[in-house]
């Protein structure tokens, strides 16, 4: 490459770095005078929204609002909660939710969902969904990669192991929670979701995707891949760099996952629990010193 072409390169990196920078800016100026907004957002966070618009601020602005709308609708999943409460001790006492390090080639981060004990009496669909947006509220102030935090992931890849998974655990689905959870991964998700792979799946598959096929849109029902015979055809897709030992991977053992996971989720409790970042009031305009939260 001749200098001319190196120099154009880096002009070209500087201006779509100042664009961003000035976009950010007023992003975060919109976002701190919108009461239809929390009063505060995370660096880190405003970035993947605006990111996962592709840098153009007047989607990023609308994703944003559907976002917070939504989280204010279902307060039991989003805003009343605490990560070392009862609830979340059950949940993570007999279910992983993992997110795993590092990025795909692709620059995807993988997320691993798995139980750790079978007993479907045990599952408590809406507290484990709680705990589900906890753990991915947890990650999306976390760099993807802590040795250059200007690299960020270009979309998300769920791995869900069916592993265990019976029908009464489908019979322990509440259709609100389900209906929410669908409705803001598809919508509101400030990643891109990329893939869903459903690995060690069951016999009676078509039972189990009969019940939740109806909530998903067909765009997103399109990203299913279910694994059926092998748990090697998974690693065309994510490295075994990035998977648990469990996976026949070299990412640790599930139980260094979990710790890991678990400190983020403490270390974060003050976050996920302060009003400030995800709650909307505004005013009642029939009592003006009234509250409520925004519908």
């Amino acid at each position: 490459m001749s200098n001319a072409s190196v120099n154009e390169t880096e002009a070209s990196g500087t201006t779509e770095q100042l664009q961003q920078e000035r976009d950010l800016k007023e992003l975060l100026e919109w976002f701190q005078q919108n009461d239809r907004l929390p009063k505060e957002i995370e660096p880190l966070l405003l970035r993947r929204f605006y990111q996962c618009m592709f840098g153009d601020v007047e989607e990023t602005q609308k994703l944003i609002e559907v976002n917070y709308a939504l989280r204010n609708r279902h307060p039991r999943l989003f805003i009343q909660r605490d990560p070392l409460d009862a609830d979340s001790r059950r949940t993570f006492d007999y279910a992983d939710i993992l997110p795993l390090p590092g990025l795909t080639p692709d620059k995807y981060k993988v997320s691993l969902y798995c139980f750790r004990d079978f007993d479907a009496t045990k599952m408590h669909h809406t507290e484990d969904t709680r705990a589900f947006f906890m753990v991915s509220d947890c990650r999306f102030v976390t760099p993807d990669d802590p040795g250059n935090t200007d690299i960020l992931s270009e979309g998300e890849v769920q791995v869900f192991d069916m592993k265990g998974t019976t029908m009464r655990h489908i019979s322990r689905l509440t259709i609100s929670t389900l209906r929410a959870y669908i409705k803001f991964l598809q919508l509101a998700f400030p990643v891109r979701l990329r893939a869903i792979h459903m690995i060690n799946c069951p016999s009676y598959l078509d039972r189990i995707v009969s019940v939740v096929k109806p909530f998903i849109s067909e765009e997103v029902f399109k990203l299913i891949r279910f694994h059926t015979q092998s748990i090697d055809t998974l690693y065309e897709f994510v490295p075994r760099a990035m998977l648990p030992e469990e996976y026949g991977g070299e990412a640790g053992s599930l139980e260094s996952l979990r710790t890991q996971t678990q400190k983020s989720l403490a270390d974060h409790r003050d976050y996920l629990m302060n009003p400030d970042h995800w709650v909307v009031v505004k005013p009642e305009k029939r009592n003006g010193n009234s509250w409520r939260f925004f519908k």
